[in-house]
Order: structure tokens, then sequence, then C-alpha cells
């Protein structure tokens, strides 16, 4: 089987990137960043996401450096050289594998330095894409900020995958919500800045990838609708319906759940869904071609291939492709 997983993780190489100052390295070489060991420690193995490729039947992945290394603690001048230090050290770690095709870090709480970062990579062709935080300290993805850098990925037709960032919330520090509840929240969050800030709607060559099935968004885009149509307060007029703008993104399948898979593809349409695993955490799928139903299911199929090169394009990392 042929295809590609669109959501896996890897950690960046940081040696002579002088940011010794925003990062230690534990006993068992995990990076320690504000603090806290990231794990597991297959993040620094990309020949171990390899081997799961191989066990899976897929091609490729696509990579992207997990959420603890989106620095939302970091600001200005050091938010600038952190996400720097962060994108060459993802290519020093994926260096030689055509199989790995990684994502840029946008540090998006911090929307000048995202732009300033994006310019500084943009023509890269070693890149697939960006990636960036959804929710934790961003503000909202709706907002003036981001105008130029969303006019930008529009001209360059690249695609945007959104991962949730670590909740605000101190309600979800118990019972391990913070990841439970509190990451489908913050992608949901993200969504509705998106499609109630019209965002969607003004720059269509932004190609929107979202993970864990979207989040809390296709359960709650009715509701959303429900507004939109009894005019509630603080809605403004948009150009596209809430359900309709959720149909010009992607997600991931990774739901944990057989029955949401009718949602989602009710929801985005069944040429948004893509394969996503989440390796190497505990929280992703051990084979999300068999959790979408096998090699054998034509949506399956259809999510690993087609759709994945509708997300991220044909040609990877160049404008317009």
């Amino acid at each position: 089987m042929s295809g590609v997983d669109v959501h896996t993780h890897l950690a960046p190489v940081f040696t002579g990137a002088g940011v010794d100052d925003l990062v230690d390295t534990a006993g068992d070489g995990r990076h320690v960043v504000d603090g806290h060991p990231i794990g597991p420690a297959k993040l620094h193995r990309p020949d171990a996401l390899l081997a799961y490729l191989d066990s899976v039947g897929l091609d490729a992945a696509v990579v992207t450096v997990p959420p603890p290394y989106h620095g939302q603690h970091l600001v200005g001048a050091d938010c600038a050289r952190w996400a720097a230090a962060v994108n060459d050290g993802l290519l020093a770690r994926v260096a030689g594998q055509a199989r790995l095709r990684p994502l840029a870090f946008l540090p998006m709480h911090e929307p000048m330095v995202a732009l300033a970062e994006y310019r500084r990579i943009r023509t890269d062709p070693r890149w697939w894409g960006v990636t960036a935080g959804a929710g934790g300290r961003t503000p909202s993805l709706a907002g003036p900020a981001f105008a130029p850098l969303f006019q930008a990925l529009h001209t360059d037709r690249r695609a945007l995958l959104l991962h949730p960032c670590a909740t605000p919330d101190a309600r979800l520090d118990e019972f391990y919500l913070g990841n439970l509840l509190g990451n489908p929240v913050e992608t949901g969050v993200a969504v509705a800045q998106l499609v109630f800030g019209d965002v969607v709607a003004r720059y269509p060559g932004l190609r929107l990838i979202l993970v864990h099935g979207g989040g809390v968004a296709p359960a709650v885009v009715g509701r959303w609708e429900r507004g939109v149509a009894t005019d509630r307060p603080g809605l403004v007029p948009l150009s596209l319906p809430p359900a309709q703008a959720m149909r010009r993104m992607w997600t991931d399948c990774l739901t944990h759940h057989p029955a949401m898979t009718a949602v989602l593809t009710e929801v985005f349409g069944p040429s948004r869904l893509l394969l996503g695993s989440d390796w190497p955490f505990p929280m992703g799928c051990a084979d999300p071609m068999a959790a979408l139903g096998g090699p054998d299911d034509p949506v399956a199929r259809r999510a690993a291939t087609a759709n994945a090169e509708a997300a991220f394009g044909a040609r990877p990392g160049l404008p317009g492709g």
C-alpha cells in the first residue's frame, strides 16, 4: 500500500544552533524546554519513523516538531532565534531522508516573528509546507496582525497544518484533561476564528490542515450554522457559511472512534480526509490506514494518496506548487 501519514513528529537537532540558553538536555538525551523534558525518545530517531512507515505499508510521512517545541513562553528576539533554530534543526534531523517531508514551524503567538520566519524559509524547496500552534497563547487568527502572513500563504498556495498548543485553562490540569479535552477545544477555537473571521473565504489559496479529526469543530458546526441563521450578537456577515468554510479545510482522521469517520466525511467531504497517526506519541494511532478501514477501503486509499497530494501540493516547498 502506498500513501502518506500527514501527522508525525520528530525533534530538531540543536547542535551549534546558538540556543543553549533556551534548551537543556536530560540524561536520557531528551530536550528540556521551559523546564519540561520532551519525550518520547523516538522523537530523536528518524530511523524509527521510517521503520513505522514500513510496518504500516506507507511511503512517506509529513513531519513537524511537537507542541513542546512551539516555545510559546518566548517573545521577541528570543522567539525569532528559537524558531530559526527549530526549523534548521528539523531539516538537519530529516536530512537525506526523502520519505520524510518536513513542515516549517511558525511561532504564531508572535505574528510578526511568524511572518519574518516564513519569509526566511519561503523559497527553500525542502519544506512541504508550514505548521503552527492552534490556541494556547496564540492571539485570534481573525485579527489583522495575521493578514500579511495569510496573504503570503495564499499567494504561495501553501499548506498550513494547525496543531493544538497547551491549553491555558487551569481547570484542565487534573485528569490529563489538558490533552484529552484541551487539545480538541484549542483546535476548535482556532477553526472558529478562521471561519467567523472570514479568513477561509478571503484567502482561498491557503491550504488549511487540521489534526485530531478537527478537534471539537465537526461536532459544533451545526451550532455555528444556527448562530449565523439567528443573527447572534457579535457575528458579522460571512462570505462563506460555517459548513461551507469547513469543506475548504482538510483533516486527519485521528479520532479514536470509528463512528466519527462518518461525521468527518459528512462535515469535511470525502476529498478532505487524510491519514494521521501522531507518531510516536501514546495518544496516537498505531495504524491509521487500518483505523480508516484498511487498504482495501476506497476512502482510506483516497485519504492516503490523492487527498494528501491535494492538501500539500504535488511539488513540495515551492510557491504555487
